[in-house]
């Protein structure tokens, strides 16, 4: 996750507190379970880079002996294969 997780609640509550003020939502729940739900999704979305990463390390794997006798560069396979990821999956990063 680029930022740090204590930023996400901040977070969530500046985009809750903005969107009330400026009448562009009527919240149907409370303003604190409505911050706190967007808190969730914040970090579910900031997350997915993470959890890309680590499908990427299992699949590498797999080529743990040819990486660590030097045959395969660790960076570039890792790299081309979470970029393939994102294509196949239209993951947006």
């Amino acid at each position: 996750m680029r930022i740090p997780k204590s930023w996400v609640p901040l977070m969530a509550k500046q985009i809750v507190n903005n969107l009330v003020n400026k009448g562009l939502i009527e919240p149907a729940v409370s303003v604190e379970q409505l911050m706190e739900e967007t808190g969730n999704l914040l970090l579910d979305e900031l997350m997915a880079e993470d959890r890309l990463n680590d499908e990427v390390r299992q699949l590498l794997k797999k080529y743990e002996s040819e990486i660590a006798k030097g045959r395969l560069d660790f960076r570039k396979l890792f790299d081309m294969t979470k970029q393939k990821l994102v294509r196949e999956r239209n993951i947006i990063l």
